[in-house]
């Protein structure tokens, strides 16, 4: 087929005049101003109109400040920008209503595509030099709503009696408990005092390093203790102790209550519970 391509162009720009509405809208964006113009209806148009979109009246001359922050009703996102589009890295289209306004305007918004949302606040990011044309905001962006700061704190903790004396064994590669004779119930770690009957805790019993998962749950945030995400927290019965504690059992897949279970010693054992690197199913379990 037959064709011929043809280029319309104004060399030195097409030239129109805004009109009071229009004009004093304009004249407002140049001065980093958002205005809209009131309906007899009372309504606020934003961009103004020069006649009422409802009842086709005249607007009136009453202007009032709107924004500059809006929320964004609508969007449309876009990955791959073109050369005429008002950035140059990926952005969005959106229905902003200004806080003021009962219209809602289309321009750019730079933002997160996982979070740049219906409702999200927004503001306008204004260009150094202005001329009085809606590009004088170069875009519109999300207000801050959360901020990251970096936090650090060091302290000493000091151990008391029984937890020294506890943590001691460990690094030899023993579970201390404490033996109530009272209550005839040997406590892990081992403590001073029974929580049952008060009494002091005068005689020291080692526990196997084996024991028997009492119940447990299975964690999906990170933990520098655990080897992977998920891992699973348990309590532990060890084995000649009578209450449960806390420690991690890998892996997840082979975890469930009464599961039989062994602690994995570090290579190099010191006063830690990082000595202790987790609990895993005995050989008859796995």
């Amino acid at each position: 087929m037959l064709s011929e391509r043809h280029v319309l162009e104004f060399p030195g720009g097409y030239t129109r005049t805004t009109g009071p509405v229009i004009g004093r809208f304009l004249t407002e964006l140049r001065d980093a101003r958002l205005v809209g113009v009131r309906t007899a209806a009372g309504r606020t148009l934003v961009p103004p109109l020069e006649y009422d979109p409802d009842s086709g009246e005249p607007v009136t001359n009453e202007w009032v400040d709107v924004g500059p922050a809006g929320t964004v009703e609508a969007v449309t996102w876009v990955d791959e920008p073109r050369e005429q589009h008002p950035l140059d890295r990926p952005f969005a289209w959106a229905l902003i209503k200004l806080d003021g306004a009962d219209t809602a305007l289309v321009h750019a918004v730079e933002g997160d595509p996982k979070t740049l949302k219906k409702g999200t606040r927004v503001r306008p990011r204004w260009r150094t030099e202005r001329t009085g044309s809606i590009t004088d905001i170069e875009c519109f962006v999300p207000e801050v709503t959360s901020i990251v700061s970096r936090i650090r704190t060091e302290y000493v903790v000091r151990p008391g009696q029984a937890v020294d004396r506890f943590l001691q064994k460990i690094a030899d590669g023993v579970f201390l408990g404490g033996y109530c004779a009272t209550c005839d119930k040997v406590y892990v770690p081992y403590r001073l005092a029974c929580p049952q009957c008060g009494n002091r805790i005068a005689e020291e019993r080692e526990v196997a390093d084996t024991g028997t998962v009492t119940t447990y749950a299975i964690n999906n945030l990170p933990d520098p203790r655990a080897p992977e995400v998920p891992f699973v927290s348990a309590y532990v019965m060890l084995d000649g102790a009578d209450v449960p504690f806390i420690a991690l059992v890998v892996p997840v897949n082979a975890i469930r209550q009464g599961l039989r279970v062994k602690a994995v010693w570090a290579d190099e054992l010191s006063p830690s519970m990082s000595s202790v690197k987790w609990f895993s199913p005995l050989e008859e379990e796995s």
